[in-house]
């Protein structure tokens, strides 16, 4: 087809060209199948789909207005505030127990996913908390969060909760060193505190973005702990490791009376306190249960004090904290502490009289008493102690008397821990639980709680606490303590548990006591006070020095900063 065109100059020039139809029909083919062009109603539509996306300005938070379901306490939305606006996604939350650690970190999270900052997540939990986070994840953050089981998800999913064991494990380990991850969360950070630790090694080794690292106690014995955090978040941040000793020691003090430190600790780290946070707390009913042993219980524990046992104070001290708990904890020792020192104790009449004694006993004065309570109350209750051979003891005397119960111990796997929570929520009226049991699980389902043995580190008392009272608790908790008359528990409650209110405690208080009176780990300085000691009635002097030094730094007025006043 030719076209005559009529120039500016007059001029007439030939235009040859040609009507591609099938340019148009591929055109309108794809127009049909929206790809890769679009209509331009499809186009609109994008358009106004990301304009509607786009965050307006970088100050602010976005996550809450999706979350309208959700009611976030003033401490949590600062905090997460705080660490995308000023920390830049790398933060420890070291907020006392039960002030919402996890929530703080799922708001960040879901925070980072809406500014389109994040979308490969990491969260390394302990292996009894990853089914918990999955399901808040899901249910409270609409986060699609999926759980690493038998099938590998490393690769396939993108939001991975996984524990720390399952992820430095072959062929785990190399998957996962693999990937780059935009955000990286580790619960109870704290265990990392240790430098020299496969787990820290492979911590520091993952390659990520942003990182969260959740904990309730960022310094635990020495300022190390939390150089060793914060490399992980932001490595020489704080320099190196012969640098940050020169500058600041290694005590734990420093963190507090240093300003430069404090400071540079401030930058990476949100701490909120539960006096700060402006909630009103349900309260804490506290009782602590005195308990005679038997004439027969009380003859085999000052049998305790031979000088086959007492050469060895540590030893010594283990076997009486041990029959206070139960006789089936201080036999199994004692059979063992025989078997492997058969030239120690083979000849002597005591070891065979001790253990006959000890087989001879009749049921434990404190487990009766726990029975007692129980059959008092319908409610649920949680039984700590520190023993496993207690633990077995305790769910069969139990069961003896007609009442339900089920164990929570640190050696079973995650799918156990699971089901014995849900058993205990929905059919045992009690969980008798180890240790294992302070960290990490939320159970405010009960609000009643018996320390069957007492920890000699309270860190520890208020780690079990806070699995009842915590945010979200709507019921006033009951708290017993057990403790035997003239016994070593006697004298660890009276003299330090209940004249320096260590029941009554939190966390945050018995932390800037500790730095005020430079004691490093107060369950070693009680184990060195027993040690050393040549008889009970000077443990007990030395006990009350302790108990003493306490009283003076509380009665001074502690300071938000950890300063003292004396003044």
């Amino acid at each position: 087809m030719v076209r005559q065109i009529l120039t500016a100059g007059e001029r007439v020039m030939n235009i040859n060209y040609r009507f591609d139809k099938e340019f148009v029909y591929e055109f309108d083919k794809h127009l049909d199948k929206n790809g890769p062009f679009c209509s331009f109603d499809m186009f609109h539509m994008a358009y106004d789909t990301a304009k509607s996306l786009v965050v307006p300005n970088f100050e602010g938070l976005q996550s809450p207005q999706y979350l309208p379901h959700m009611e976030f306490l003033d401490h949590q939305l600062d905090c997460a505030k705080q660490v995308v606006e000023s920390m830049n996604g790398r933060a420890i939350l070291a907020d006392e127990v039960g002030l919402g650690k996890t929530i703080e970190a799922g708001l960040i999270l879901k925070e980072y996913m809406i500014r389109g900052l994040a979308k490969k997540i990491l969260i390394l939990v302990p292996a009894s908390l990853v089914n918990q986070w999955v399901k808040e994840l899901n249910e409270k953050f609409f986060i699609p969060a999926v759980s690493q089981r038998k099938s590998y998800v490393w690769e396939q999913c993108d939001v991975v909760v996984s524990s720390l064991d399952t992820a430095k494990r072959p062929p785990h380990r190399d998957i996962v060193l693999e990937q780059h991850y935009d955000l990286m969360i580790i619960d109870e950070a704290h265990k990392l505190k240790n430098h020299k630790t496969k787990n820290y090694q492979f911590v520091n080794s993952l390659k990520k973005t942003y990182c969260l690292l959740l904990t309730a106690t960022p310094v635990q014995n020495q300022l190390s702990d939390i150089f060793n955090l914060v490399t992980i978040l932001k490595p020489g941040y704080l320099g190196s490791y012969d640098e940050f000793t020169k500058a600041f020691g290694n005590k734990r003090t420093a963190l507090k009376q240093d300003e430069k430190l404090k400071e540079l600790i401030q930058n990476v780290m949100v701490r909120n306190r539960r006096e700060d946070t402006g909630v009103e707390w349900t309260k804490r009913n506290v009782k602590t249960v005195w308990i005679n042993f038997t004439e027969e219980e009380q003859q085999v524990y000052d049998e305790l004090d031979h000088d086959l046992v007492s050469s060895d104070p540590f030893t010594s001290i283990t076997l009486k904290r041990e029959l206070c708990s139960s006789r089936e904890a201080c036999y199994l020792s004692l059979k063992k502490m025989f078997e492997q020192n058969v030239q120690k104790y083979s000849g002597h009449s005591w070891s065979e009289e001790i253990i006959e004694k000890i087989e001879q006993l009749p049921h434990h004065s404190k487990a009766q008493k726990v029975v007692d309570i129980l059959q008092n109350s319908s409610e649920k209750f949680i039984v700590f102690t520190e023993y496993r051979a207690t633990q077995y003891y305790l769910q069969w005397f139990l069961q003896q008397h007609g009442i339900s119960s089920v164990p929570f111990r640190g050696g079973f796997k995650r799918s156990k821990k699971e089901w014995m929570t849900q058993l205990f929520r929905n059919h045992a009226q009690v969980l008798v639980a180890t240790e294992a049991g302070g960290e990490g699980i939320n159970l405010q389902f009960c609000r009643n709680m018996i320390h069957y043995d007492l920890p000699w580190n309270p860190m520890r008392l208020e780690q079990r606490i806070g699995r009842v009272h915590r945010f979200g608790q709507k019921d006033d908790v009951n708290i017993y303590y057990l403790a035997i008359k003239n016994t070593i528990d006697e004298h660890l409650v009276s003299l330090l548990y209940e004249k320096i209110h260590l029941f009554e405690r939190v966390i945050g208080d018995l932390d800037i006591i500790l730095q005020q009176l430079n004691i490093p780990d107060l369950e070693d300085e009680i184990k060195d006070i027993y040690a050393e000691s040549e008889s009970p009635g000077e443990a007990r002097i030395k006990l009350e020095n302790l108990t003493a030094a306490f009283q003076h730094t509380t009665s001074s007025e502690v300071t938000h900063d950890g300063t003292t006043d004396y003044s």
